[in-house]
């Protein structure tokens, strides 16, 4: 009998070792950062209905329209690999009612997603993703924690030139009317464009914008800007995301025609671009997608999230990683002036591996301490309305509830101190 070798299917991405050991060490340092900052791992099925990505990514999408591996099954039920990992996440929150056990979820996945596309360097067919998203929060801050936290890990694997973009891409209350300026901008350029813009532009002429076809882009030159058309709630929580970013130090560019090729983000839309990658040079992308969990079948509920594609980032990494640490203290702001104050010292000091938890929410004291102790922190550091005006934090040890003062004016290095110390 003639002898056949059996490969891979073309485009479907295997790591070997030694390259798998520095996959595992990239790995670890994304779940130690990402754990540090209150995420826990959810372990996602491969195969989901097809429905839930139809409805999810949009019908107008070139994932949905030409890239999923979609097929029945024994009982003629259509099935999709995933091609992204946000949708699956949304369904297994909605589906275990995570909203219910608790009011915010941050949950993290890493894992293989598929999609027929022409495989190239660092585009495969079977690809991997880090990703994570929040449930239950709306505020900007969320938006610049997780921004600044993805920035921390870039940076914890001495990664260069890697830039982030930034884009709000409106809510329900602005974004019609700009998508029917647009429209009417599109429709006198109609024969300029590429035939899926064309097709697209009735459901979402948004795309046109993110086009790399070299034709659309020049027709889009002088298309009207989603920035110029935001609401006051969408324009204030841009401008504070931004402000966050600055008062963290965390570089930005606005780029007016980021939209992203999914059809869920609302608001807050943004990449990380890697100058070394050539053509497709996005490491990292997300946004905010407010509308999506009440869209499959849930309550309505805020949401934030990113994936990082995992064979990007590998090309940018250098063979040594280091772990980071796990939590260390809990900066417990009563009122937004102190949450102001907590916010710059919270990124800075996990930006040196000394873990911080802070809340965002307006929480009493009591629960705060008792979310505190339940993660284990060695310390709590409440700042309030007597703290500011007396000009000292209460730091409380969580081991042996002793109580000190720290002087608000050194409170960073304070806390660096006792972090040392641990």
């Amino acid at each position: 009998m003639k002898k056949i070798q059996i490969k891979t299917v073309k485009g479907f991405n295997e790591i070997l070792p030694p390259e798998s050991f520095r996959w595992r060490l990239v790995e670890d340092k994304f779940r130690n950062l990402l754990e540090g900052y209150g995420f826990a791992e959810l372990r996602l099925a491969l195969l989901e209905p097809t429905e839930l990505f139809a409805r999810s990514i949009g019908g107008e999408t070139d994932i949905v329209e030409k890239e999923m591996y979609t097929f029945l099954d024994r009982s003629d039920r259509s099935l999709t690999l995933r091609p992204e990992g946000t949708a699956s996440v949304v369904r297994a929150y909605n589906q275990y009612s995570l909203g219910k056990i608790s009011e915010i979820n941050k949950l993290y996945y890493i894992g293989p997603m598929f999609r027929y596309e022409r495989p190239q360097k660092g585009r495969y067919r079977q690809f991997n993703q880090l990703g994570a998203e929040v449930f239950g929060e709306a505020s900007f801050y969320q938006d610049a924690e997780t921004l600044v936290m993805l920035a921390q890990f870039f940076h914890a694997l001495s990664l260069k030139g890697v830039d982030l973009h930034l884009n709000s891409l409106g809510c329900e209350a602005c974004r019609p009317a700009f998508r029917d300026h647009l429209k009417s901008y599109l429709d006198e350029r109609k024969e300029a464009l590429c035939g899926d813009c064309q097709r697209r532009m009735a459901e979402n002429p948004l795309r046109a914008l993110d086009c790399k076809n070299p034709q659309c882009r020049e027709a889009v030159t002088d298309a009207p800007l989603i920035s110029d058309a935001l609401c006051d709630g969408c324009r204030q929580h841009f401008e504070g995301l931004c402000g966050l970013l600055e008062v963290a130090g965390v570089d930005y560019q606005v780029n007016p025609k980021l939209v992203r090729g999914l059809d869920y983000y609302t608001r807050t839309t943004f990449e990380f671009l890697a100058g070394d990658l050539g053509a497709q040079n996005a490491v990292a992308a997300g946004g905010r997608y407010d509308r999506l969990v009440e869209e499959l079948g849930g309550k309505a509920t805020p949401a934030f999230g990113f994936a990082i594609g995992f064979e990007r980032l590998m090309m940018l990494v250098d063979s040594e990683v280091t772990p980071l640490t796990s939590p260390f203290a809990a900066l417990i702001p009563l009122g937004e002036e102190a949450l102001r104050l907590l916010f710059p010292i919270h990124v800075e000091l996990n930006c040196r591996a000394a873990v911080t938890t802070l809340s965002f929410q307006q929480k009493s004291l009591k629960s705060q301490l008792k979310k505190a102790d339940k993660e284990g922190v060695m310390y709590a550091l409440i700042v309030g309305p007597d703290e500011l005006l007396s000009g000292e934090a209460i730091c409380r040890n969580m081991r042996t509830k002793e109580q000190s003062k720290l002087s608000l004016n050194r409170l960073g290095e304070a806390l660096r101190e006792l972090y040392h110390e641990c």
